[in-house]
């Protein structure tokens, strides 16, 4: 059996690699030049990393599994990580209990409510009640106002801005959930950790293991048009070039799939209310000597013109980067913010003169190189009742398949919910394969 699979993303590639398993040949098509979306590394000088930064929880289980079946259980490497908060032009330590109880923003009792807030949010299952009301509400009504207006508020607004007030507390609920799980509960200590050589370990990988199983991976491709067949199969019209399959997986962004799809072969059920995407402006800098002691530190400043600041270096061994430290300068935008408007060089320069306010004793001249990265849409906005407005796609055609991360309505987006996503629907199409070949 042939399958081609549209978009060469983490999505695209895992799903590629669960098919080729079962014995069925893929075929995948990606626009860019190297495999990996969002995911995709970047060549940096000296060595080559992440493009944007990522991490792996102990709780990414998905994740993890995908790793070991890959066979590189052994390439993934943990640390203790630390988190920092800054406020007030001062910076805090969150990494411990402890930090908690001696962090001064907070008296006594707003901490007590600030722990109750993250315990009882970790352990909601059921999404669905926190999808209509706003995530400032719920978490005055479960931390109280003090809480919120001295812990969350700020955060909210730094990442944000006005959007703040119309994100559900489904927003706030996916976090606590990912994030503070990660904290072990024998050393109340988090721990992190991350594949040697970064993605480009896993991708390289991927690649390896469908090649050895007849299938491959097509870079530079643009896929024109997709179209059903009268005498069955699905056709991919690509470059110059047209190729037929026995089935077809669309995993690219939805406006990509009502440009080349044809009719025949799905519909998408709109509402009325477009949905929002937050992008990412990122400033990476690479310097000699470290910047920051955390991997996150949360900013609760809205002058700062980043989101946060992650230590990457703090968490990888410097034998990974060359012997420099990398730094993620990250800042979430929706479509309409001014950011987009300013070039490259102008957001440079706004970014690194946040990097002296926030760090008035960093010497400029222990910078080794610096760029900005972006990505327009990483995330939806989980504006209240969001799962209503979402389009909703359904295909028409027993052979074509729309699986893309528009149909994340209740987790972050990130790899292990990603592979999560990805053996729930290969439980079904496995069982459709094996029918079939069986047929055939």
């Amino acid at each position: 059996m042939k399958i081609g699979i549209v978009g060469g993303g983490f999505m695209g590639l895992v799903l590629a690699h669960k098919i080729s398993q079962t014995h069925a040949k893929v075929k995948v098509f990606e626009q860019g030049t190297q495999p990996g979306g969002l995911s995709t590394y970047q060549d940096y000088g000296d060595f080559t990393w992440d493009k944007f930064y990522h991490v792996i929880l102990p709780t990414d289980n998905h994740l993890i599994g995908l790793i070991k079946e890959l066979g590189l259980a052994d390439q993934i490497c943990w640390r203790r990580s630390l988190t920092g908060y800054y406020v007030d032009k001062k910076f805090y330590s969150i990494s411990s209990s402890k930090d908690f109880l001696l962090f001064p923003p907070l008296n006594l009792f707003d901490k007590v409510m600030l722990g109750f807030t993250i315990f009882y949010g970790s352990r909601i299952d059921d999404w669905k009640k926190l999808e209509g009301v706003s995530v400032k509400d719920w978490l005055i009504r479960v931390g109280g106002r003090r809480t919120y207006e001295k812990f969350w508020s700020p955060l909210l607004l730094a990442k944000l801005g006005e959007n703040h007030e119309k994100v559900s507390a489904v927003f706030i609920w996916t976090y606590i959930k990912r994030l503070f799980q990660a904290r072990s509960s024998a050393a109340q200590k988090e721990h992190m950790g991350y594949v040697k050589g970064g993605y480009k370990t896993v991708f390289d990988r991927m690649e390896t293991l469908l090649k050895q199983n007849g299938s491959s991976l097509a870079l530079n491709s643009t896929v024109k048009s997709i179209t059903s067949e009268t005498s069955g199969g699905i056709t991919i019209n690509y470059d110059d070039k047209t190729e037929t399959f026995d089935k077809v997986i669309f995993t690219a962004p939805l406006n990509k799939l009502e440009k080349t799809v044809s009719p025949e072969l799905f519909e998408i059920s709109k509402n009325e209310k477009k949905v929002e995407y937050l992008g990412v402006i990122c400033l990476i800098l690479l310097t000699k000597k470290p910047l920051t002691p955390y991997y996150v530190l949360n900013i609760a400043d809205e002058d700062v013109p980043f989101t946060g600041v992650i230590g990457m270096s703090s968490l990888v061994d410097l034998n990974q980067t060359a012997n420099q430290h990398i730094t993620y300068f990250p800042k979430y935008v929706t479509a309409d913010h001014t950011y987009w408007q300013k070039s490259d060089e102008a957001l440079q320069e706004l970014f690194l003169e946040g990097v002296y306010n926030l760090y008035p004793e960093f010497d400029k001249s222990e910078i080794v190189s610096s760029r900005i990265h972006k990505a327009f849409k990483v995330q939806p906005l989980q504006v209240l009742n969001y799962s209503s407005i979402i389009p909703k796609t359904k295909t028409k055609h027993p052979d074509f398949y729309v699986v893309n991360t528009s149909q994340f309505v209740n987790d972050t987006l990130n790899n292990n919910s990603v592979v999560n996503h990805i053996e729930a629907f290969m439980k079904d199409f496995e069982q459709e394969i094996q029918t079939d070949t069986e047929e055939i």
